[in-house]
């Protein structure tokens, strides 16, 4: 009976073996063949990485971190990560918070020598969570121009200080890279060491992130990947910009190895509490903790971030609940690393990604369709027109092309030009009251006006 016993387990492990390798060999194949979509069409060039439990299921390097000298991505390649950094930025907060150095709930002119009054009730919460209503000053009409010159921290701050809160602190959320320049700054005046420095001493140092660190122009950094951009549909350098202008919301570089490092930690009190990491990763408006996204995909929990940089488009996304993890980071900016990444974790779940669910083609019934039709505030100045034309919605926006919204179900559309989600939100009548719009970390609510 032992015996038998001991055969039937043999030859279930054996069973079961094949079977996991079966499926990993068959997601591998499913995955090289997306990304030869990726590379055919978007000139996809970059490295990605996939975690799932304790081992590396996927690594992979594609197209060329220089084009100039030939040099290959691979996964020593550092790449600029961008809005990636704002959780780096988040967890020195944090930290400091937890040795009473700081508080969240403080007013963040307890930090600052000088602000204006519209910011007297503004916290460090409302940085950490873009709800602070301060203007992003990525979005000032000379930012373009202004990226090529250097710049201090208060010559950062002294952009978007004098300008009008866009709403009441904690009203509502609004990205605004604004809140973690502020953020930034508060660590410099808060520990006494220069930003990069701190990060470097109790981030990187400890975890041994060996090739992350700040980005300067001007050093000489081994294995760092060259940036590039699309003008119409050739692949050129991406234009000049001075990385001190992205500072604690964007000026960080790394590797798909070294982010691996750093995703193990965050399962760990190795840098802060679990309360201080339950902080971290509670949702608070628009699904935003402290420099990170959390909310679900296709049901799955899923704490993510992306970081579009000028040259660069990169993103982490981890799912805590099956300990898995896609890292993807691209020198060229005219892809969504986020999407790249759902798409690969559809994959992973077995589940369909946006381009086969569009292939299927969901059939929005007439009516459904005739109540979506109307006017939507982004922002005062900015409305966009749902219409029908050929029994297909499309969002249309003064001086901008027209965009088709494809169905993926009856309230979730996709408007592949701009890689945005919609989703229409109605009451408890089931009348449409507005219009959710995502694209990558960026989300914003629009409501029905007409």
């Amino acid at each position: 009976m032992k015996k038998i016993n001991f055969t039937i387990v043999i030859f279930l492990v054996y069973f079961f073996t094949l079977n996991i390798q079966g499926f990993a060999q068959d997601n591998t194949s499913k995955i090289n063949e997306y990304m030869q979509v990726e590379i055919n069409r978007f000139h996809f060039r970059g490295t990605i990485l996939i975690s799932q439990g304790d081992k590396v299921s996927f690594s992979k390097g594609y197209g060329m971190a220089n084009e100039e000298t030939g040099t290959p991505n691979d996964l020593h390649t550092k790449f600029r990560i961008g809005s990636i950094t704002k959780q780096f930025t988040a967890m020195a907060i944090v930290m400091l918070q937890e040795k009473g150095k700081l508080n969240f709930q403080a007013p963040i002119s307890t930090y600052l020598d000088e602000y204006p009054i519209a910011w007297q009730d503004i916290t460090i919460h409302h940085l950490l969570t873009h709800t602070s209503g301060i203007a992003d000053f990525t979005r000032d009409p000379d930012y373009k121009t202004a990226m090529r010159s250097t710049f201090t921290v208060n010559d950062l701050i002294a952009r978007f200080k004098d300008k009008p809160l866009t709403f009441k602190p904690g009203y509502t959320f609004d990205y605004s890279n604004s809140n973690y320049i502020l953020l930034g700054h508060i660590i410099e005046k808060v520990s006494g060491m220069p930003y990069e420095q701190y990060l470097q001493k109790y981030i990187f140092s400890p975890l041994k992130m060996e090739n992350t660190g700040y980005d300067h122009n001007e050093k000489i950094l081994l294995h760092r990947a060259s940036g590039y951009t699309l003008k119409k549909d050739i692949v050129i350098n991406a234009p000049f910009v001075d990385m001190s202008i992205p500072f604690s919301t964007g000026g960080l570089y790394s590797t798909v190895e070294d982010l691996l490092v750093w995703d193990k930690a965050l399962y760990t009190d190795r840098l802060v509490s679990k309360k201080g990491l339950e902080a971290m990763f509670t949702p608070v408006k628009m699904d935003y903790g402290y420099g990170w996204t959390i909310d679900s995909l296709n049901h799955h929990k899923c704490i993510r971030h992306g970081g579009w940089m000028i040259g660069f488009n990169n993103s982490i996304m981890r799912f805590p609940d099956e300990k898995m993890t896609i890292i993807v980071l691209s020198n060229i900016d005219s892809i969504s690393a986020n999407t790249i990444a759902r798409d690969l974790a559809a994959i992973l779940f077995g589940e369909k990604y946006v381009d086969e669910k569009i292939a299927e083609g969901f059939k929005l019934n007439t009516h459904t369709q005739q109540t979506y039709i109307g006017q939507y505030e982004v922002f005062p100045d900015l409305i966009v027109t749902i219409c029908k034309e050929d029994n297909k919605l499309i969002g249309k926006i003064t001086g901008y092309p027209e965009i088709e919204l494809k169905p993926l179900s009856e309230e979730e559309f996709y408007a592949k030009e701009v890689d945005a989600r919609i989703f229409f939100i109605k009451d408890g009548e089931h009348k449409v009251i507005q219009m959710n719009i995502q694209i990558d970390d960026w989300k914003k609510e629009a409501k029905k006006i007409k």
